[in-house]
């Protein structure tokens, strides 16, 4: 693995010592979370009541870390970033990518058209379920109805990942139509890892690695599991079926470091080299708000109006996980830049800051 290139700090159009104290603030707003991750989860972090059981591995946490990244060169870190840690829901962005890449061979070419046309295994069958498209499920406004590895859909209704009000989490909502409600739900996310994978009929990690990861240089120790009944038979072979996030463990184990690579390839719009690794439509369309919820695309949050960090541009885009994972994108600037157990409630006085010691 090639390693990502440096650049001094001033050279790169920065203040270093106010770049270097971005850094260091950063330092010290820890986002709280146990080092055992395995207690964190066992303790209900997620609120979900008698289907809190965690199905799948999990990892220590290391400190809080970091990279910035100014025209694809390292200009500033902090911590250990190039431990490998859980990265919660930024698997879902890479999910999004690997859709990407079903998009960009033809395998995936009607993102409105039913899934259940193309995935047969019961899981979008009837009236509700059956009008369930490829759109749906990656803009998070399918409203799918059912149990997938012992979970229900329902663990995750009525969650609340704005205000953080989740009393109302995991209690019954009467389902709307397909496409006119959007819901963060990690049990609808993990369906589409499910329907993905049969759509390509070899797991999601072996298409990943092909596809993304040994193109933009990522290294062998990342990781991308599942749980320990999330395994299925296709064309008479066993599949581990991957999780989109941490949230009954498993997801993507990954570094800072390559986290900025994933960062790097849609900062550039799919391109690595001279390469194009996923299409430029692709990364538009994972870009482009959804019409119900514009602070989302396809798996990735947008800050259209400034929605999501006042601090960056608008046309900022990040990738966003549980614990303070942040993989942020701003073409304005140059800058990509990555956080791992940076408190939530810092990664807007991050970005001012960084922001802050341009020149």
């Amino acid at each position: 693995m090639a390693p990502l290139r440096e650049n001094d700090a001033g050279a790169a159009g920065f203040d270093a010592t106010k770049l270097d104290d971005a850094c260091a603030w950063a330092a010290r707003h820890d986002s709280g979370v146990p080092t055992s991750l395995a207690e964190h989860l066992a303790n209900s972090a997620f609120q979900d009541g008698a289907w809190g059981e965690t199905l799948g591995p999990t990892l220590d946490r290391g400190p809080c870390s970091g990279l910035v990244l100014k025209e694809g060169a390292i200009v500033a870190s902090w911590g250990d970033p190039d431990r490998v840690d859980m990265t919660f829901s930024v698997t879902k962005s890479m999910l999004s990518a690997v859709a990407g890449v079903a998009f960009d061979r033809g395998l995936l070419d009607d993102l409105d058209a039913p899934v259940g046309a193309k995935v047969t295994t019961g899981h979008f069958d009837g009236p509700h379920n059956g009008a369930i498209t490829w759109r749906h499920l990656l803009q998070q406004t399918s409203e799918w109805e059912g149990t997938l590895w012992d979970k229900p859909d329902l663990v995750d209704r009525n969650r609340d990942v704005f205000g953080k009000d989740n009393s109302k989490k995991a209690t019954h909502r009467d389902l709307e139509a397909p496409g006119t409600h959007w819901e963060y739900n990690d049990v609808r996310v993990n369906v589409l890892a499910f329907a993905l994978l049969h759509l390509f009929r070899r797991p999601l990690p072996e298409v990943a690695r092909e596809a993304i990861l040994d193109p933009i240089g990522a290294s062998q120790e990342l990781s991308w599991n599942g749980y320990r009944n999330s395994t299925v038979t296709i064309d008479g072979k066993a599949m581990l079926s991957v999780s989109g996030g941490g949230h009954w463990g498993g997801g993507m184990f990954v570094s800072a470091d390559d986290l900025a690579r994933f960062g790097l390839l849609f900062q550039n719009r799919g391109r690595w080299g001279d390469k194009q690794v996923l299409s430029e439509r692709w990364v538009d369309l994972c870009t482009t708000p959804c019409a119900i919820e514009p602070r989302y695309g396809f798996l990735w949050w947008l800050n259209t109006g400034g929605g999501m960090y006042p601090a960056a541009p608008e046309s900022s885009f990040f990738a966003l996980g549980a614990g303070g994972h942040l993989v942020w994108i701003d073409r304005e600037h140059g800058i990509v830049a990555v956080t791992r157990w940076l408190s939530e409630a810092a990664h807007d006085g991050f970005i001012k800051r960084v922001l802050g010691a341009l020149k």
